[in-house]
């Protein structure tokens, strides 16, 4: 448990935005620097393997296992069906994450302070039945309502926070109401018309349906991406140089940013390949990146990790606890009402089947699993935004694979399963092994 909050020069040394404590191998240079293992300058690619290996034995090592687990299911699949890895499955699956992403996303947010909603599976049904009901029935405008639905999201996620910071009810609680209430209310909008299509030219529809097909926008995002990592690097960089404390040495900022690049590239390559890059996946990393910018590189966001570490502790640093659970529920539920509208895209409609399922069903489970399996912690203070992304690669990968190789549904939710209490139980270790080293 943190006593104070995090400095604003300091550099998170994982996926979670702290910095890197519990390192007692830091030695002093002629400089009178500190400096942990694998942060030596002039080490290059060896300090970069040194401090892979040291985050893959430490507590740390939650996001970094995750992707080593993507590859292996990847090749897995590649091996049992030669289609899994190609152009046109690989373009669908950027675009099947989005939905699950969004909603992801703002689980994180709540995971982040040690808490959780039940409720964002409802809230995005409510958001598709809202916007259909007004734009297909009462004949809105469709930028307006989008607008209402978006709202509406926003307004049940203060709700919820309202009644957890300030009311006192368990989190658990108020989000399991909100699940029913609000799954109830989006069935009472589509009661009487039922299912409600929507225009397959309109804006929504065309969330999840169109693509840029020039090549060069993909590869244009691809270097802008790289690019932007480099430069916040070697920011960091020299600010902790300049402030005395540990950094990466530039060949491991080198390597770093190769690695990313040849990702960005490659997949840049493999979408162009297809129809090019798809708005939906560019709309979901640019809501990463904003989120994991907000989250690691301001206040605010560090006080959403102090406040993950312990709320007494934050309340003594000066953290308004109230308010900031508040937000973390708005945004949850803001999150998920934009997920239930690519949802909605994707279906091209709203009925009360789907919004049930949405309150109830694996829209639900699929974004409290990614959020964990990507590597945000359930007991608050460790995670990041990307998290949301690894896991709903990870589900959404085993989903494709096994309709690949035609295999039932009752398989897929059990090895979605198993995969989840994987997650959870290396976060659990990882507890106990940071416990262990703070008391060394």
């Amino acid at each position: 448990m943190r006593s104070e909050e995090p400095s604003g020069d300091t550099e998170p040394a994982g996926a979670d935005g702290r910095a890197g404590a519990g390192d007692k191998s830091s030695k002093a240079d002629r400089h009178g620097r500190t400096r942990g293992p694998g942060l030596r300058p002039g080490l290059g690619v060896g300090g970069f393997a040194d401090a892979v290996r040291t985050r893959l034995r430490g507590p740390e090592r939650g996001p970094a296992l995750v992707v080593i687990g993507l590859i292996m299911i990847w090749i897995l699949f590649q091996a049992l069906n030669d289609r899994f890895l190609s152009p046109r499955n690989l373009s669908n699956l950027s675009v099947d994450v989005v939905s699950t992403g969004l909603v992801a996303v703002g689980i994180v947010f709540v995971l982040l302070i040690g808490e959780i909603d039940l409720s964002v599976g409802s809230v995005s049904g409510l958001a598709g039945a809202a916007f259909a009901v007004l734009n297909v029935n009462l004949g809105v405008p469709e930028w307006l309502a989008i607008i209402v639905a978006v709202a509406s999201g926003m307004a049940a996620g203060a709700v919820h926070g309202f009644f957890f910071a300030w009311v006192g009810v368990p989190s658990f609680v108020v989000t399991l109401a909100g699940l029913l209430a609000w799954n109830g209310m989006a069935l009472y909008l589509l009661g009487a018309s039922g299912t409600v299509n929507l225009d397959e030219e309109g804006l929504v529809a065309s969330l999840t349906s169109s693509y840029f097909g020039q090549p060069v926008v993909a590869y244009g995002l691809a270097a802008v991406g790289t690019a932007a990592y480099v430069l916040a690097c070697l920011r960091t960089r020299n600010r902790l140089a300049s402030a005395g404390m540990p950094y990466r040495p530039l060949g491991e900022i080198g390597v770093r940013s190769g690695l990313l690049a040849l990702v960005a590239f490659g997949a840049a390559h493999t979408l162009n390949r297809f129809r090019g890059l798809p708005l939906a996946l560019l709309i979901l990393l640019v809501v990463i990146v904003v989120s994991d910018y907000v989250l690691r590189r301001t206040r605010y966001g560090r006080r959403v990790y102090a406040l993950g570490g312990g709320a007494v502790a934050a309340r003594r640093a000066g953290v308004r606890v109230l308010r900031v659970r508040l937000v973390m529920f708005m945004t949850s539920g803001t999150l998920a009402a934009i997920g239930g509208l690519f949802v909605a895209s994707e279906l091209t409609a709203a009925s009360p089947t789907t919004a049930r399922a949405a309150g109830s069903g694996m829209l639900l489970i699929n974004a409290i699993a990614a959020a964990v399996i990507g590597g945000t912690s359930l007991f608050g203070g460790r995670g990041s935004t990307w998290s949301a992304l690894l896991g709903a690669l990870i589900i959404q990968s085993i989903a494709s694979g096994m309709a690949l190789l035609g295999v039932e549904d009752a398989l897929q939710f059990i090895i979605t399963g198993g995969v989840l209490l994987a997650a959870v139980t290396a976060d659990s270790l990882a507890r106990r092994t940071e416990r262990m080293h703070v008391q060394v």
